[in-house]
């Protein structure tokens, strides 16, 4: 008999702030999407593809995120995909892939990402001291450091 392997690496940004929220029995999760870039030349010219991957994170993994997974922020996510199946009002049958992360590592966020964060099209109007920098003084030692469940 022969095993199955379903693991995956993800290395990027994050696109907004976790979401953080615990079961009816008290799991705590988290929910986020990870931006990542690639640069390719086809021909002469160079390319850029950007990917959106939705990643969740369950138990005391998420609870340690809390504070690391701001807007912009870069982590690598290592975990496994997970399909989920479902039927739409209409009938059609749906389904998603996303990461069940079972690792998770976060990066100091940048000066430089910080300020391309904020300055985004679809960042909500908030002060610096009401978003990043809080979460990120809090975090900045946490955030050097490997977060595993």
């Amino acid at each position: 008999m022969t095993s199955n392997l379903n693991s995956v690496i993800v290395e990027g940004n994050l696109t907004k702030d976790a979401d953080f929220d615990s079961t009816q029995k008290g799991t705590g999760f988290c929910t986020f999407s990870v931006a990542t870039n690639r640069y390719f030349k086809s021909g002469e010219e160079f390319q850029h593809e950007v990917s959106y991957f939705d990643v969740e994170a369950w138990g005391k993994l998420a609870d340690s995120c809390r504070s690391m997974l701001v807007k912009g922020s870069g982590v690598r996510v290592v975990g496994r995909l997970k399909q989920d199946r479902w039927n739409s009002e209409d009938g059609k049958a749906r389904s998603r892939i996303k990461i069940v992360a079972e690792h998770i590592e976060a990066k100091p966020v940048t000066a430089a990402e910080k300020t391309a964060a904020e300055t985004a099209p679809e960042a909500a109007p908030a002060s610096p001291e009401e978003k990043g920098q809080t979460k990120q003084k809090k975090s900045k030692q946490a955030q050097k450091e490997l977060v595993m469940a």
